[in-house]
């Protein structure tokens, strides 16, 4: 049962005051009230308000909470449930820059879909695609959480998404096939006896940066020339376990990576990690050390890479009077080029997902179909010369 009433009383200096209450019965038989300045507010109101109650998607402001007050919530259970340093700094920071200046101050039960509409477009002014994409996510999953906790009863936020046109998204940038070669050899000639072993498992095993830091030796098995992925290291340099169920994989090495492990074993330092590629102290490398002190070297040392430029287009120069080299390409590109030759020798899409890890193969086709594509081609013109010159 419904109904509206005006109400009039005075103010505490005397002022006479009037407005318009609406009277409801919420979804869990409770009586509400509401005030408006206008009748037509609450006229406008209570035909929401009603149908929502009706469809059990209704929640009292009184019950409601703000977004910032939903948004320490929902990052708590990520602190409780121990998600990564770095995940949990990503998310604060959707919080602190994005959410909390856009909408924190509103409650959970004032929500609409037009209204979320209009915040993601403030978004995609503000920001790039991608990361307005991410906030966007963040504030559906802020949402989804109160949700859950009983402080709205639908997340309006859950549908409205940042579409990207096909034409925007970026292919993989990944070495071309003389380029590793280069790198390869440049790694095998390199003073630092962990260059190549290191170049190898990166372009023949995909591994992640974060995986190849905390690979440790147990997970080599130099009789079945396999390698087996169980744990990384974090930004922090903390050891834990994948991402994800699917980071837990094995993944076959070929001879030549086997026998630069096997030198290398000899003359690695032991750890109390038993990692594979530790740094001169013996603990876990750094993303960054290994990334340009060790990869970023091995490209230069193989002239894969360009001089650094200024705002004017002019080469950087160090000290020396020396262009400052920049390498081509960073650790993810590597992990590209191994899916890549793992395609071209027609590896099934299940196994590339697999030995990839990834948690679907949608990820593997919405980054690599391309190439699965072209890698079928070849074979339709292999085939028909074939026809051709029997």
């Amino acid at each position: 049962m419904t109904s509206i009433r005006k109400r009039s009383w005075a103010a505490p200096d005397g002022t006479p005051k009037t407005g318009w209450q609406v009277d409801y019965v919420d979804t869990a038989g409770k009586r509400r009230r509401k005030q408006f300045a206008r009748k037509k507010d609450a006229d406008s109101w209570i035909t929401t308000a009603a149908y929502q109650v009706q469809q059990g998607t209704h929640t009292a402001d009184s019950q409601s909470i703000t977004i910032a007050k939903a948004a320490d919530l929902w990052l708590k259970r990520g602190e409780r449930e121990k998600l990564e340093t770095s995940t949990l700094a990503a998310y604060g920071q959707h919080v602190r820059l994005h959410i909390v200046p856009l909408c924190g101050d509103k409650k959970l039960s004032q929500i609409t879909r037009p209204m979320v509409e209009g915040w993601r477009d403030q978004l995609m002014d503000k920001l790039s695609r991608p990361m307005a994409s991410r906030v966007l996510r963040s504030l559906s999953a802020i949402v989804n959480e109160a949700q859950s906790r009983g402080h709205v009863a639908q997340n309006v936020v859950a549908g409205v998404k940042v579409r990207r046109s096909k034409r925007e998204k970026p292919k993989a940038t990944i070495p071309t096939k003389p380029e590793l070669k280069a790198i390869l050899a440049a790694a095998k000639a390199s003073a630092e006896p962990m260059a190549h072993p290191l170049a190898l498992i990166a372009i023949f095993a995909g591994l992640r940066a974060s995986e190849l830091r905390g690979l440790p030796w147990r997970c080599i098995d130099f009789a079945a020339a396999t390698l087996t992925v169980d744990q990384r290291a974090d930004l922090k340099n903390v050891i834990g376990p994948p991402k994800s169920e699917a980071g837990y994989r094995t993944i076959p090495l070929p001879a030549s990576a086997m026998t630069a492990l096997k030198s290398w074993k000899l003359a690695c330092a032991p750890t109390s990690d038993d990692l594979v590629f530790p740094s001169v102290a013996n603990r876990v490398m750094t993303h960054r050390y290994m990334s340009l002190n060790l990869f970023g070297a091995v490209q230069i040392a193989a002239g894969v890479a360009a001089p650094t430029v200024d705002d004017q287009g002019a080469p950087v120069l160090n000290k020396a009077r020396q262009p400052i080299m920049q390498p081509h390409y960073g650790m993810h590109d590597f992990r590209h080029a191994a899916a890549s030759l793992w395609i071209e020798q027609r590896v099934n899409p299940k196994r590339v997902q697999r030995w990839m890890g990834h948690s679907s193969i949608q990820v593997t086709f919405d980054t690599y179909g391309h190439l699965f594509d072209q890698a079928e081609q070849d074979g339709e013109v292999a085939a028909a010369i074939e026809r051709e010159l029997k």
